[in-house]
């Protein structure tokens, strides 16, 4: 798909966002001009499934992790929690 105006894209972003989503297109971008400006894709959402326990056994937390907190607090100016 060629670039679309500014004022095409406002007044049909239903659509492109449509086209993209279904992906009829892969990707609509939109220019200023004849600058492109900015492009429409479509959201993929990562996989963050795999995320959980990727650094377990890798480390251990000592017991006195929190033995700074206050003094960390002073030097960014906030209160202890």
């Amino acid at each position: 798909m060629s670039p679309v105006t500014m004022h095409d894209a406002k007044t049909n972003l239903s659509r492109y966002v449509a086209l993209v989503e279904s992906g009829a297109e892969e990707r609509v971008v939109i220019a200023r001009g004849d600058t492109p400006a900015a492009m429409l894709v479509p959201f993929v959402p990562l996989d963050t499934s795999k995320r959980l326990d990727v650094a377990k056994g890798k480390f251990v937390v000592p017991a006195d992790i929190d033995k700074h907190n206050d003094e960390i607090a002073e030097i960014f100016g906030e209160a202890t929690l």
